[in-house]
């Protein structure tokens, strides 16, 4: 029989890990755990690190996604004693994990390391593909559009955001009474094939920016929205767009970059 490990030595043997999660958002209701019953990315990590020996009440991430929204670089943390390397509890984590969520990579970390307070920027992807005619499959991770749009307009318009402005009209700060100012480093479309792709990187998003912003950009694109009322948005935050949410599943959280 082994002798117990006293708390000293569990303390000791504590180290920060920082993983790269990717998952297909499409069943669940969000990344964030949530009230019982209801599935979360958040919900099925802690799961499986449990079953592992991991004993914190909640990881850290990075961000924060919709329900229907993807990723491919989500980052978490998390403080865990385990004596074999990053690559084993990559593995370890993932035998636990159910067929749409999957650590990519593990590394250790620095113990003061925070997924969101470390990130300088975030990159996320919008997909949107053009067919009249219903793609079951393909509409599982891009919105379809059945009429093109005008790329010249659409970069036009992706241009006039970035930079750091207020972009209240296009989402809610993350607390009550926070702040609704963000700073766009990278704003463009790009055609590939029959899809467009929408690419942004920030230094934070508000809840539902990104997705409101398509949906303007893509009004201007189509002809039914005025580059003066995207810039009028901008200048007057504390007045919600009202032109509604591209659907979440076009929706792709790329990366996140430190320093």
């Amino acid at each position: 029989m082994k002798p117990a490990v006293t708390e000293q030595e569990e303390t000791l043997s504590l180290a920060t890990y920082k993983s790269i999660v990717a998952y297909d958002g499409t069943n669940y209701e969000g990344f964030q755990r949530q009230a019982s019953g209801r599935r979360t990315v958040q919900g099925e990590l802690e799961q499986a690190l449990q079953n592992i020996g991991w004993q914190e009440s909640s990881l850290r991430a990075a961000g924060r996604t919709d329900s229907g929204v993807h990723a491919r670089g989500q980052v978490i943390a998390y403080q865990l004693a385990w004596k074999h390397p990053p690559e084993d509890l990559t593995m370890a984590i993932n035998a636990n994990l159910p067929y749409d969520v999957a650590v990519r990579k593990t590394l250790l970390a620095q113990k003061d390391f925070h997924p969101r307070h470390s990130a300088v920027s975030r990159r996320y992807r919008y997909r949107l593909f053009i067919d009249k005619t219903r793609d079951p499959l393909r509409e599982r991770y891009a919105w379809r559009i059945s009429a093109e749009a005008d790329m010249q307009l659409l970069n036009r318009a992706a241009d006039m955001i970035v930079g750091r402005q207020d972009f209240g009209a296009f989402g809610s700060a993350p607390r009550p009474e926070g702040s609704t100012v963000r700073e766009i480093f990278e704003s463009v479309w790009d055609r590939q094939d029959d899809e467009l792709w929408f690419e942004i990187e920030a230094n934070a998003f508000l809840y539902h920016m990104v997705r409101r912003l398509v949906s303007a950009l893509l009004a201007i694109g189509f002809g039914k929205m005025e580059m003066d009322e995207l810039i009028a948005a901008v200048q007057n935050p504390n007045q919600k767009w009202d032109g509604g949410l591209a659907p979440s599943q076009g929706l792709c959280l790329l990366s996140v970059k430190y320093e």
